[in-house]
Order: structure tokens, then sequence, then C-alpha cells
């Protein structure tokens, strides 16, 4: 089995920012991309950023040019840099990995537990 813990969040004013941590332990050979998901009150849960295991990396337009999303491979641990926070980034943030346990399987997909953002106005 493979556990995903998030940290980092907390309450922020509005222009503040945070810093998550999610670190993946567990079962793992390697971890092919790690994704922050975000699900605010009574909304969806969305895509906020991705990065492959080449750094190549993905955000969705709200978040552009506010927060970066950075690993570290070498402690199957991803961040997400937060700047310029707003309230309508109020959320809980989870962190998700696509992960391979065995040298030559298919990955699959782990979900962390879920950290709270509040940005307060």
């Amino acid at each position: 089995q493979v556990q995903l813990v998030e940290s980092g969040g907390g309450v922020v004013q509005a222009g503040g920012s945070l810093r998550l941590s999610c670190a993946a332990s567990g079962r793992i050979f390697n971890i092919n991309t790690m994704y922050w998901y975000r699900q605010g009150l009574g909304q969806q849960r969305d895509l906020a950023a991705s990065i492959s295991s080449g750094d190549s990396t993905v955000y969705t337009d709200s978040v552009k040019g506010r927060f970066t999303i950075t690993r570290d491979i070498t402690k199957d641990t991803v961040y997400q840099q937060m700047n310029s926070l707003k309230p309508e980034d109020t959320a809980v943030y989870y962190c998700v990995a696509d992960v391979r346990y065995e040298i030559f399987h298919s990955t699959a997909t782990y979900w962390g537990q879920g950290t709270q953002v509040t940005v307060s106005s």
C-alpha cells in the first residue's frame, strides 16, 4: 500500500502565501505524475496543478502565475507554493500520485486525505 500525507495548509489573509507538501511512502518503485487537486465547499473537485516525472508542469488557468508545483523525486515528495492567494482559493487540497510499485507494472492512483486552505478577505 501507499500513503500520501499532506501538510502546510492553514488560514492566511488574501495576498498571502502558503506552501503545501505531500510525502508518499509505502511500496513504491517509482512515481509517474503527481497532482494537486482542490475542492471548495459545495464545488466539484478540480485539478489545480500537476507535474510529471520529467518535471513537465500543467496549471489550471486560475492559478497560473501564482502557484508553482515542484517535486523531489529522491524523497517521493511534491510541493505547491501558493502566492497571492485569493478567497476563491479556499478549498481542501488533495495530493494525488500515480505510483508504480514494481518494475514493469502499471501505475495505480493514490489520494491523500486533504489539507484545508482558507483565505480570508
